[in-house]
């Protein structure tokens, strides 16, 4: 009987061993586990104590401010606008924000803030053109395509003057003879030193040489623009296209 009983004791005992073994082997699996889990935990400190560093401290700082683009603005214009003082972290410069600031410069149409690491702040400055210019009593306005009267100087060669009524942005007139002048080709746009709106339905313009281009409406423009240069090439001192399927000329 006791012959009997052996067996079965060997076998419990080797199911122990087993157990035994597969509680280590899972343990010793739990800490190879954790090492990544340490690991990135160490990462995500490192970098969050950078960004902080960065954030608080003049390590990644705002020393010195590059303005490019800029023609008629100066660039200690700019640097007013701007409002960074020197050694502000980078990380809290407000680029839309300051962008705006810039872009407030009445010259000014857009501008660009960008971060250089590790210690300059980089402001693009794009500025207004004259597309026209008008008379005023304080003087001589120049305005953009868009309508923004922007400056009061002498207008730049080859710009044309503008006679409304009310010239201004919000003026119907305005924007529409300076549509018309926009859509214009551009060999021809350069030959008009006048555009003029009496009305919505009665833009006229003055080339260099005295000759009238009959614009009327702004409607149908595209195909006013792409029948004009031909129709120049007659004879004659008056060029109407406000009928642009029945243009004439005398």
């Amino acid at each position: 009987m006791n012959r009997a009983r052996r067996p079965e004791r060997t076998r419990s005992t080797g199911r122990a061993a087993r157990v035994r073994s597969g509680s280590a082997a899972e343990g010793a699996s739990r800490r190879r586990n954790r090492k990544p889990i340490w690991v990135t935990a160490a990462v995500v400190l490192v970098v969050v104590a950078i960004a902080v560093a960065a954030w608080v401290t003049p390590v990644l700082s705002a020393r010195s401010v590059s303005v490019v683009g800029n023609v008629g603005v100066s660039s200690d214009e700019v640097l007013t606008a701007l409002a960074i003082p020197v050694g502000t972290p980078l990380l809290q410069v407000d680029t839309g924000a300051a962008a705006s600031r810039v872009a407030s410069i009445a010259k000014v149409d857009h501008a660009r803030v960008e971060r250089r690491y590790p210690s300059t702040i980089r402001v693009t400055v794009v500025e207004r053109a004259p597309a026209v210019f008008f008379d005023a009593p304080e003087g001589t306005h120049l305005m953009d395509a868009s309508g923004v009267a922007y400056a009061i100087e002498p207008p730049p060669s080859g710009v044309p003057r503008l006679a409304v009524p009310t010239p201004g942005r919000d003026d119907p007139a305005t924007i529409d003879a300076l549509a018309a002048l926009t859509s214009l080709p551009p060999q021809l746009r350069t030959q008009v030193t006048e555009v003029s709106a009496g009305t919505l339905a009665d833009i006229h313009l003055t080339l260099a040489d005295g000759r009238e281009v009959v614009w009327g409406s702004v409607e149908g423009s595209a195909h006013k623009a792409a029948i004009v240069l031909p129709l120049l090439g007659q004879p004659g001192r008056v060029f109407d296209v406000s009928s642009p399927d029945l243009p004439t000329v005398r």
